[in-house]
Formats: structure tokens, C-alpha cells, sequence
């Protein structure tokens, strides 16, 4: 009777856990999320870098071509007294250890929009990734809106039904 007891006290605790797991799991993907807006609009360089993994990349266009900024750099740029901005979360989604969102800065003319990678890593979710584009205040992000499908619903490929799908190419060794 006490290890019955003991056993269903061991599955409550773990479903509890996996519960509090996913919970923690959003709520520390926004905490690093605000750490960047927050940190930038107030030039809080402990709040950038608890935000960004150390080995970051941060790229836009310049003139038509990809400019890259290394997030040292792009840190060390931020004002003393913040960057003064209107910060907001657009969306963010993650599976496992891989996280996306995209977030708006807006200041007094033009606005940021950032497309954010992230990783969780040693148990703490960093953004490894910023794409971004400066657009008018008015610009909104464009969303598809399609939806994950359910479990088990995935097909191979992706051609429309009705259609033929393409020849395949030639097998390579670029890792696909």
C-alpha cells in the first residue's frame, strides 16, 4: 500500500513538473525577450547581454547588400541613456530548444522590426539571431496565418493536391 502511495505520488509530482516546465519554458523566452527591449530602450548593457548569446549575429540590408553587426558591437552602440524606443512582442513561438518571435521598436519616425532566433541553451533561452529591417511607423508585419498542424498529420512534401510534384535532383552531400 505504501509503495502504491509512493508511486502515484512520483507520477502527480512528474506531471506537475512537465506542466511547470512548459510554463517556465514561456515565461523565460519572454524574460529574454524583455531583457532585449528593455535592456535597449534604457541602454542597460546587462540586460542586452543576459538577452543575446555571446556569439550572436545581428544582420539587416545596407545598400543591397547583408550587413553584419556583431552584437559586442551593436551592444556598445547603445546609447548611455537607452535608445528611447516604444517596444512591443509581436508573436513568439518554440519547440524543444528552438524558439522564433519577432518584435517591434518604434521611435519618433521609423520602427525596427526584428526577426529573433532562439536557442536554449544550458537551460537558458538566448537570442542567437536578429534580422531586422527599418520601416515606416505604419508598416505591419505580414503574417500567413497558417497554423501547426496536428499530431501525426504531416505528409512528405508540400505539393497542392491535383498537382505533380517535380523531378527530384540529384542526391548531394550538403546535409539534406
Amino acid at each position: 500500500m505504501k509503495c502504491n502511495r509512493l508511486l502515484l505520488a512520483c507520477i502527480l509530482l512528474l506531471g506537475f513538473s512537465v506542466k511547470v516546465s512548459a510554463q517556465s519554458d514561456d515565461d523565460a523566452i519572454k524574460e529574454t525577450l524583455y531583457n532585449y527591449l528593455d535592456g535597449g530602450a534604457a541602454g542597460d548593457s546587462a540586460k542586452l547581454n543576459r538577452a543575446f548569446h555571446y556569439a550572436a549575429n545581428l544582420r539587416s540590408l545596407s545598400n543591397g547588400r547583408i550587413a553584419e553587426i556583431p552584437v559586442k558591437k551593436f551592444i556598445a552602440s547603445v546609447p548611455a541613456g537607452g535608445a528611447k524606443w516604444k517596444s512591443n512582442i509581436v508573436s513568439y513561438s518554440y519547440a524543444g530548444t528552438a524558439g522564433t518571435a519577432v518584435t517591434e521598436e518604434e521611435f519618433d519616425t521609423f520602427k525596427y522590426v526584428d526577426f529573433l532566433n532562439l536557442l536554449k541553451i544550458n537551460g537558458e533561452w538566448k537570442i542567437v539571431s536578429r534580422v531586422f529591417s527599418k520601416v515606416d511607423k505604419g508598416t505591419l508585419v505580414a503574417a500567413n496565418g497558417i497554423t501547426a498542424p496536428a499530431a501525426g498529420t504531416l505528409k512528405a512534401g508540400n505539393t497542392p493536391a491535383g498537382k505533380k510534384p517535380a523531378a527530384k535532383p540529384k542526391p548531394s552531400d550538403d546535409g539534406w
